[in-house]
């Protein structure tokens, strides 16, 4: 466990410092989603499942859609051309770098209360409930609610689809767009 902590946090903190190295917007992205899934790592080391889980989730979900948003409307081909991630280079680093060792430094010098009681059979639940109340009903139905209007609104907004364009049995040579631009 000690060697796997120590691994993770080494991804994590290396990873977040390529994410201000690096000079493209896919390679930035790649960084950023492996420091997260390291942290995720490092929740479910600390024995909390769900929320490493969620953060894989959370975390890999928002850059590919990132990633597909770069794809689509960025100047530069997928983000792959060279640019800058911070614009005051040593400005960024030193803050950066105090922020780091500040709280390095509190997490190693502060005197760690010993725990209390013991642990809730079911961690999962006695989360849910410290975090929502008596509302977990109503944030799991906003969730599929969210849910189902973000696909409600990707089907609304396409107009057409592939089968449109190159017929029922997909056996036209040539698109028919109507729209012209080729498949986009």
């Amino acid at each position: 466990m000690t060697v796997l902590f120590w691994i993770l946090a080494v991804v994590a903190v290396v990873a977040g410092f390529a994410v201000f190295r690096l000079n493209s917007m896919a390679q930035v992205t790649f960084a950023l989603l492996a420091s997260f899934l390291a942290v995720a790592g490092l929740v479910m080391l600390l024995g909390l499942g769900y929320l490493g889980v969620v953060i894989v989730l959370m975390m890999v979900i928002e850059m590919v859609i990132m990633a597909v948003f770069m794809v689509m409307y960025m100047m530069n081909p997928a983000g792959l051309m060279p640019m800058a991630m911070y614009h005051n280079k040593s400005g960024s680093m030193a803050i950066a770098v105090g922020t780091f060792a500040v709280l390095a430094a509190g997490i190693l010098l502060t005197d760690w209360p010993t725990r209390r009681g013991a642990p809730a059979p079911d961690q999962t639940f006695a989360l849910g409930e410290a975090l929502m109340g008596g509302q977990m009903l109503t944030m799991m139905t906003l969730g599929v609610t969210l849910f189902a209007t973000i696909v409600g609104t990707v089907v609304l907004a396409t107009a057409r689809g592939r089968y449109d364009r190159f017929g029922d049995d997909l056996d036209r040579r040539r698109a028919d767009d109507p729209a012209g631009g080729g498949p986009g």
